[in-house]
């Protein structure tokens, strides 16, 4: 359903700042939940954060320990995510997703978990290093 492209990464020294945009085109945005992934070679797919419909509830991985919040504006059809106080362990492929269910809130998921989506957009890379 529809399209997800995210923009936003690059290259930041550690303890550096980034805002990811995810725009969304071809659905009804405010009909869903979405969410951040992020892709690493040594970890996988890692669960980053995700915010319901409304973007008054959000749930985030334990690792991010208040350095990113994630919002979004549905008038404009984009989702954000603000990561503050970046470390070289959060260099990864981010990723926007959504399972495609307006019925789905968000929810909290344990580190150990991956959570599936039905829909992503094709990344942004974010390079932390000095």
């Amino acid at each position: 359903q529809g399209r997800l492209v995210e923009s936003g990464g690059g290259l930041v020294q550690p303890g550096g700042s980034l805002r990811l945009s995810c725009a969304a085109s071809g659905f009804t945005f405010s009909d869903y939940a979405m969410s951040w992934v992020r892709q690493t070679p040594g970890k996988g797919l890692e669960w980053v954060s995700e915010i319901n419909k409304g973007g008054d509830t959000s749930y985030y991985a334990d690792f991010t320990k208040g350095r990113f919040t994630i919002d979004r504006d549905n008038a404009k059809n984009t989702l954000y995510l603000q990561m503050n106080n970046l470390k070289p362990d959060d260099t990864a492929v981010y990723y926007c997703a959504h399972k495609g269910s307006t019925s789905y809130r968000g929810e909290y998921y344990h580190s150990n978990e991956v959570p599936s989506y039905d829909y992503y957009g094709q990344g942004t890379q974010v390079i932390v290093s000095s």
